[in-house]
């Protein structure tokens, strides 16, 4: 190799790492922040989990999507306080993660041999609904991370929970309060009781299974649970406003 080949050889390399460890994950950061930054403010219409679902059941011609945006004054309180009860005690006080809830979930799985349950905080599930397709591998638990942190940052709780509230998958096909409420009950987000909050938290976890408007023994005794909860936690004031 001659030296003038030996330092073009050189000059690739150096610009294959800058390309790679620079200038890729600035590229990078900066579209994902300008992507958390839009929906600040413009509303989330589609998320990965609903493409993935529409082709999951493209085959079953019933299947519809069912999903309309709604501001979060326009959404029951109930419905905050019953998910805020069911999935994220602490989602006011956190900074996106539970800690304390993630290493009582591993400490089950490794001294009690319970199986390993989700830890997820309402604003890592927002973070994964919104900005990734559905996968169980640690990129995605790190991406995760990742976009939980920058919404914690540019978000803000109020945003979180709204965003949560609208995307969430409620049924079938179902994302978001409004759709839920009109889909399941028969009227507006507005107007959901504590029991029909309750029940659609009590659903979440597994939502294409259960059904909060025909609820099965477990989910009712569930359902029962989270309204009791509901008035033990202290919640910010600009849960319910009203």
């Amino acid at each position: 190799m001659t030296a003038r080949e030996k330092i073009q050889r050189d000059g690739i390399l150096k610009w294959l790492l800058k390309l790679v460890l620079i200038k890729i994950p600035l590229a990078f950061i900066a579209f994902t922040v300008l992507w958390v930054l839009i929906l600040k403010w413009v509303p989330v219409w589609v998320t990965p989990l609903m493409v993935s679902r529409s082709i999951e059941y493209r085959n079953d011609e019933e299947f519809r999507t069912h999903k309309k945006w709604e501001s979060y004054e326009n959404i029951s309180p109930e419905l905050a306080k019953a998910v805020i009860a069911s999935e994220d005690n602490l989602f006011a006080e956190h900074n996106g993660f539970d800690w304390r809830e993630m290493k009582k979930a591993i400490d089950d799985h490794r001294e009690k041999g319970k199986k390993l349950r989700g830890a997820s905080t309402i604003s890592q599930q927002t973070a994964k609904n919104v900005f990734l397709f559905p996968s169980k591998s640690f990129v995605r638990k790190a991406f995760e991370a990742y976009f939980t942190v920058l919404i914690e940052w540019i978000w803000g709780k109020e945003r979180i929970l709204e965003v949560y509230l609208n995307v969430a998958e409620m049924g079938k096909g179902i994302y978001g309060a409004e759709a839920a409420a009109q889909e399941l009950f028969n009227k507006k987000a507005s107007d959901l009781t504590r029991r029909e909050s309750s029940l659609l938290a009590a659903c979440l976890p597994n939502p294409i299974q259960r059904h909060a408007e025909n609820p099965s023994a477990y989910i009712s005794k569930r359902a029962g649970q989270i309204r009791t909860l509901i008035p033990k936690i202290a919640y910010p004031e600009w849960i319910d406003p009203k």
